[in-house]
């Protein structure tokens, strides 16, 4: 673990957001020691996720609420662990919370591939008809060499057609978010046992290289190009709620992970519209285009 260090400085202290800038009432990341006033500042010290997937939590308890979600051999910056918990940042969107500590470790080999499937069955050997012995979902990185048709790893084999080399990306990301249909809604999920409206973007994406941030506002900020109101859809546009968001298959359906269903679904644009109209003079806050 990095040294604290303190520093003392002049002028004014700004505010930024702290979903992707790490800093508390007592402990900032160092990065920020010449753009915000802290206490105390810290050196990360990266960290590899070992459990199949953790939740990121706002705060240290496994009762708090889940702001994101860690998969295996994903990298996470720590900067300070109190008691069972680590608090720190994800390295693949800078998002900041909480970790149990037990999740992580230090030293892992470099991942070398990247689960595609949804989830990877993990075999005792190189062999379709060994036992199973476990799986990692889609997003997963893992370090392997590939051997007849398997990629072999210190967990075992995965599938050549399950897992991809790192550097190589696949542009069809909306059909990596197809992969999803059927996955259960959940709050902070990322595709282990669960996903959310921002995580299935992010996650899908991530399968054509793409780096994308973590919330539906940052991501309406970040992502692609904006089209005008009466601009045709076409299948990869990203549709924008107040607080959630989906992705056209079409020029009329689209894709999203929701509450409202409980699951990752397809559905028309217009009953998606119509469902949230009571509520929100305006429900479609934004339409942006993605080019890859």
């Amino acid at each position: 673990m990095g040294s604290r260090i303190s520093f003392h400085l002049n002028g004014r202290s700004i505010s930024l957001d702290p979903r992707v800038n790490a800093v508390r009432g007592d402990l900032a990341d160092v990065s920020l020691a010449g753009v915000l006033f802290a206490p105390h500042y810290a050196k990360a010290q990266a960290m590899h996720c070992v459990a199949d997937a953790a939740f990121l939590r706002e705060s240290g308890s496994g009762n708090a609420a889940a702001v994101s979600q860690l998969l295996f051999g994903e990298v996470f910056h720590v900067l300070d662990v109190t008691g069972n918990w680590a608090w720190g940042f994800c390295d693949h969107d800078g998002y900041v919370g909480y970790i149990e500590r037990s999740a992580l470790t230090e030293g892992a080999p470099a991942a070398t591939h990247r689960v595609t499937a949804r989830s990877a069955p993990i075999f005792a050997e190189a062999n379709i008809k060994s036992p199973v012995t476990g799986s990692l979902s889609a997003g997963s990185r893992i370090a392997g060499e590939e051997n007849d048709g398997f990629l072999m790893t210190d967990r075992g084999a995965l599938h050549l057609r399950h897992v991809l080399a790192l550097g190589t990306d696949k542009p069809d990301w909306v059909k990596a978010a197809e992969r999803q249909l059927g996955q259960p809604y959940v709050w902070g999920g990322r595709g282990a046992n669960g996903i959310d409206c921002s995580g299935l973007v992010q996650l899908a994406l991530g399968q054509a290289g793409v780096k994308v941030p973590r919330d539906t506002d940052l991501q309406r900020d970040a992502i692609g190009d904006p089209l005008a109101d009466d601009a045709p859809l076409q299948r990869g546009d990203l549709i924008f709620f107040p607080g959630h968001v989906g992705i056209m298959m079409d020029s009329n359906n689209m894709l999203h992970a929701n509450a409202h269903w409980m699951s990752t679904v397809i559905e028309p644009l217009a009953d998606v519209v119509a469902r949230l109209k009571p509520d929100h003079e305006q429900p479609i806050v934004a339409r942006r285009r993605i080019t890859l």
